[in-house]
């Protein structure tokens, strides 16, 4: 009875080895091929002629609020606006509860906006609000190139005097 246990153990053992063995599928080496590398290029976000970080008068902030952002790299090669953030940090008081004191404080609204320039609502709020001191700030700037590739741009900061 030993044997045949024994016999019966070797048997079936033996059958899932051939099994497992038939089950196993060829093993297709993945076809490499090569990319060139692609070194995105430093780009500028303008508003009309400003870029990086601007002090200029309210005025002026005013009328430019309503132009359209340009991207730029140093070949001067213009870029499609794919995306940015636009904050606008504005004076504000705030009052004490207890106290009734008055203090200078600030706010801030923000959106992501996928078109170039800014929707009418956002430039008239700004205009009638502007006020010397407050931030005009376009951030997480994303451009594309002609072949669709997707990069970051600089930030603009403009503060107001």
């Amino acid at each position: 009875m030993r044997i045949i246990s024994r016999l019966f153990l070797l048997i079936v053992a033996s059958s899932f080895v051939t099994v497992a063995s038939a089950q196993r599928k060829p093993v297709n080496k993945p076809v490499v091929t090569s990319t060139q590398k692609f070194k995105p290029p430093k780009l500028y976000t303008f508003l009309t002629s400003y870029k990086d970080s601007v002090s200029i008068p309210v005025a002026i902030a005013e009328s430019i609020i309503a132009g359209k952002l340009k991207i730029y790299d140093d070949k001067k090669t213009e870029y499609t606006v794919s995306s940015y953030q636009f904050l606008y940090k504005k004076k504000t008081v705030t009052e004490d509860e207890l106290t009734g004191k008055v203090s200078a404080a600030s706010s801030m609204v923000s959106e992501r906006f996928t078109v170039s320039p800014l929707p009418g609502l956002w430039i008239d709020k700004i205009r009638e609000q502007l006020k010397a001191g407050e931030e005009l700030y376009f951030f997480d700037v994303i451009a594309k190139d002609a072949q669709g590739r997707v990069m970051y741009a600089s930030s603009l900061k403009i503060i107001t005097q």
